[in-house]
């Protein structure tokens, strides 16, 4: 009979031991030797008739991980090499060399000017903001007077402004034209300053006049006036052209001069920068294929362990049944030993038995013989 389950569960070992071939080779004649490696020999055809497909599945898909993984492992290590052959970082093209050349220490002459220019740019800014935002106040608007932070939001002009033209030199790639730009940028700032001294020179030309002089020059009169014409020395609004060419070179002057202070900042930080280093682009795709090949042999590692786990598995189940085989079999020998054995004993018992009772009923037989012979023995004689 087969010990076969009608649904085994998952842990169970399919195929099950057969019970039936086993007591058929104990029934057959021979060495016991000879019967145990036949039932080993059939448990592990039994075996593989039923798991050969699932065994020789899992072998091929071990080998094929293992040669995926044996490539992947090869190629993780070009790379490797590669990315020790190579440096790490390499240095930036500036003007159309490389930044290799040491840059100079600082010294205090450079570092005085450094602080200088960054305080006079301060400087020009706050009282560009603050001149204009007073001359603003000062004129009378009610938009002004009523909200004076409208007139601070108008003069924010003038930092964007000069930071625009900061930036049009820093957007230049060529030398000679960041040169030429610089030196506009200056000839125009100086301009605004001249325009604003002159300005300033007509509209005080009498400094050194005293309070009596002041006084003697005031009149009671007013001055003739043309009907139908604007008064002479004011533009179409009514302000003097003197105050509009003032306030324009002092602004032209504040927004001009600190875009120059902040180029040549930076002129000046550039010749005692580090030296720039920049990732090298082979190395960064090496790194990158480095990074996808090490995922690759994880997962290839993963795989082949799935793969020699299921080879495992079977192997043990094998193994399992095998030795559950073997046991059945020395168990059923061992039973039919003890079988063999009582029955002998058995035998045995009754041999000696059947012996006792012979040996009992002999001597009555012989006295019952001569209990018969004897009349006839006197009978002759007499």
């Amino acid at each position: 009979m087969s010990a076969a389950a009608s649904k085994p569960n998952e842990g169970a070992i399919t195929p099950p031991v057969h019970l039936e071939f086993i007591q058929n080779q104990l029934e057959n004649p021979g060495s016991s030797a000879a019967a145990a490696t036949e039932i080993e020999e059939y448990h592990r055809a039994l075996f593989l008739h039923h798991h050969a497909a699932e065994w020789e599945q899992a072998r091929q898909m071990a080998q094929t991980h293992s040669e995926r993984l044996a490539f992947l492992v090869g190629q993780l290590k070009d790379t490797e090499l590669s990315l020790s052959k190579r440096p790490g970082l390499v240095p930036v093209m500036i003007d159309g060399r490389e930044d290799t050349a040491p840059s100079p220490p600082w010294n205090a002459w450079e570092l005085v000017m450094f602080a200088l220019c960054c305080l006079g740019i301060a400087c020009l800014i706050a009282f560009g903001v603050s001149n204009i935002s007073f001359n603003l106040l000062e004129s009378g608007f009610v938009t002004f007077r009523e909200n004076p932070i409208r007139a601070y939001l108008w003069t924010a002009l003038l930092p964007v402004g000069a930071l625009a033209i900061k930036v049009g030199w820093d957007c230049l790639q060529d030398r000679r034209s960041r040169d030429r730009y610089l030196w506009f940028c200056l000839a125009a700032g100086i301009l605004g300053v001249l325009v604003w001294i002159a300005a300033y020179a007509t509209v005080y030309p009498t400094l050194s006049k005293g309070i009596n002089d002041q006084i003697a020059s005031l009149t009671v009169f007013d001055a003739p006036s043309t009907s139908g014409a604007a008064p002479r020395g004011l533009n179409f609004a009514g302000a003097k052209w003197i105050d509009v060419v003032t306030v324009a070179g002092q602004a032209i002057a504040e927004i001009f001069l600190s875009a120059v202070l902040g180029m040549y900042l930076t002129n000046l930080y550039a010749r005692h920068r580090p030296v720039r280093l920049a990732v090298d682009p082979a190395t960064a795709q090496l790194n990158q294929e480095r990074t996808k090949l090490e995922e690759s042999v994880a997962q290839e590692r993963l795989r082949l362990g799935e793969a020699n786990g299921a080879i495992t598995k079977l192997e043990n189940q094998l193994t399992a049944l095998l030795a559950y085989g073997k046991s059945l079999f020395h168990r059923e020998t061992a039973r039919r030993q003890d079988q063999t054995q009582k029955r002998q004993i058995i035998l045995e018992q009754l041999s000696d038995h059947v012996r006792h009772h012979l040996d009992s009923a002999d001597p009555e037989n012989h006295l019952a013989e001569n209990s018969s012979g004897s009349p006839s023995y006197r009978g002759n004689g007499t």
